[in-house]
């Protein structure tokens, strides 16, 4: 019972310590007036949230959300195959292979932004809904396929031969013993993938140009005004959150 005790008392006070600047966050959004040393605002009020709610920042919003699900989608689609390759080492020489892959997360994004911007120029994709897709996607994808490897090896191999045996089709096998047998990992590599392109500011910046997403409109405010920056940052949390639960309840579901 002591034991069980001082682990909730844990919980609790690391649940409080994470959740502590999240409810300054809520604070700062409303106050609008908190001058030092005030420990509390003066006034509170909604500028903050009626410029969260303007046309600029939902139509970012809605830019960083359609580019982060379409990227996320088609990474864990590349990512699974050459996951399953690079796990179940069918290459001769695996490793030169994911250094390959892994090269853009070895410079800063922008840096990587700014060399895909020229080709992007040429293919008239900059500043368009493609060419930020294209760009998030070289950096996303090293991080699912990162995260996918863990799911694929001797494990899930013994598993499908044993389905192959009973006569399941590739299908079922696919449906039945794969898919189940890498959900939890499935579910993580999906998610920090949405995560890493819903939070790019580098690349975005350098290829979006007139295509404003969230990330860009957010951190300017930061120094300027950082009541809005407040509101565009729960603005922000929003789909992260989101996006962590259904992660969460994908990887304890049944499949």
């Amino acid at each position: 019972m002591p034991d069980t005790r001082l682990r909730r008392s844990a919980g609790v006070l690391l649940a409080a310590f994470f959740a502590l600047p999240l409810a300054v966050l809520v604070v700062r959004a409303f106050a609008d007036s908190w001058r030092a040393p005030a420990l509390v605002p003066q006034h509170f009020g909604l500028r903050g949230i009626r410029e969260a709610f303007s046309g600029i920042a939902l139509d970012a919003f809605a830019n960083s959300l359609v580019v982060a699900v379409i990227v996320t989608a088609i990474a864990v689609a590349v990512g699974w195959p050459a996951a399953r390759v690079l796990g179940e080492r069918r290459l001769r020489r695996p490793g030169a292979v994911f250094v390959v892959l892994a090269m853009p997360l070895l410079v800063p994004s922008y840096a990587t932004g700014n060399g895909l911007t020229e080709w992007l120029l040429r293919l008239n994709l900059a500043d368009s809904i493609t060419g930020l897709v294209l760009a998030h996607l070289v950096l996303v994808l090293p991080y699912v396929i990162v995260v996918l490897l863990s799911a694929f090896g001797p494990r899930v191999t013994v598993l499908e031969d044993m389905a192959r045996s009973l006569g399941l089709t590739p299908l079922q096998r696919w449906r039945w013993v794969t898919l189940p047998a890498v959900a939890p990992t499935l579910a993580a590599a999906t998610f920090l993938g949405f995560l890493v392109s819903w939070s790019e500011y580098g690349s975005s910046l350098a290829v979006g140009g007139g295509r404003e997403l969230l990330p860009v409109i957010l951190l300017p405010f930061v120094r300027s005004d950082p009541q809005i920056a407040s509101a565009l940052a729960l603005l922000f949390l929003a789909p992260a959150i989101a996006a962590l639960g259904l992660a969460a309840r994908a990887a304890r579901s049944p499949l």
